[in-house]
């Protein structure tokens, strides 16, 4: 099973959106896919209509008491299955203390590998243990930019912090989000990227009301407006993406 992560330090990159198009757009394609809500806020579970969180406690989770296989919920796409957010995610960081180690993760993800071909994680904007344990868990990092300095620092400290910890950052994946090209300093840096984003992805993901409609449908773009610039933008991302996934049916590593 190929595990993905969604993850940016700074808020408000469309992280989530691309999230939950993508696990979406790899469902469409046949591909058993489990999505695990880790941000408390709960947008993804909310994008994918599922609203109540987790039926036990965190913790048992973490321990091993409870199966994770309890914890998944039905979506309303075949192939789609919903590890759901919980406001109680904010205690996780005390919890994986508890647990010690960076790799609880993926321990916990190992038995789904016998169900799903991939995991999509969508992650709180922090550098914590929690952020810690998905960077070893997860195959690829996908990291959405805007393109905007501050977005740009964002995608520097991430580098910083896997180089101090000693992650590979041949896994940080970076790609362009929320893409305005009536703005000067989009077009620019789009055109000219900065050269710390060797492995950028071609797809720019635009800035697009029908995004900000997913709340309204609690559906991704992809489904209820396939034919938008957003939707089309999302699957050429996610063709990418495939590419750099050597454990996917009938595709090889980047």
């Amino acid at each position: 099973m190929e595990v993905i992560a969604f993850y940016n330090l700074k808020g408000g990159v469309g992280k989530t959106a691309a999230a939950v198009n993508l696990a979406w757009l790899a469902a469409r394609d046949g591909l058993p896919t489990v999505f695990w809500d880790l941000d408390a806020q709960g947008a993804a579970s909310w994008y994918l209509g599922v609203e109540e969180g987790l039926q036990g406690k965190p913790r048992k989770l973490l321990s091993g008491k409870r199966p994770i296989g309890r914890e998944l919920c039905d979506t309303a796409w075949d192939n789609l299955q919903l590890l759901p957010a919980d406001e109680r995610y904010r205690h996780l960081d005390l919890h994986l203390d508890e647990k010690g180690g960076d790799d609880r993760l993926h321990q916990l993800l190992e038995p789904l590998s016998e169900r799903y071909a991939l995991a999509v994680l969508d992650c709180p904007p922090s550098f914590s243990r929690l952020s810690e344990n998905v960077f070893r868990a997860a195959s690829r990092v996908l990291v959405p930019l805007v393109p905007t300095p501050l977005s740009l620092r964002a995608w520097a400290q991430l580098r910083a912090f896997f180089k101090q910890h000693e992650l590979p950052r041949r896994k940080l994946v970076p790609f362009w989000s929320m893409v305005d090209r009536r703005r000067g300093m989009h077009r620019q840096l789009v055109e000219q990227p900065p050269l710390n984003m060797k492995r950028l992805l071609g797809p720019a993901i635009p800035y697009s009301t029908q995004v900000e409609q997913m709340g309204l449908h609690q559906r991704p773009v992809c489904d209820f407006a396939p034919t938008s610039p957003a939707a089309r933008a999302y699957e050429a991302l996610w063709d990418e993406v495939r590419q750099h996934l050597e454990g996917l049916p009938g595709h090889h590593l980047a």
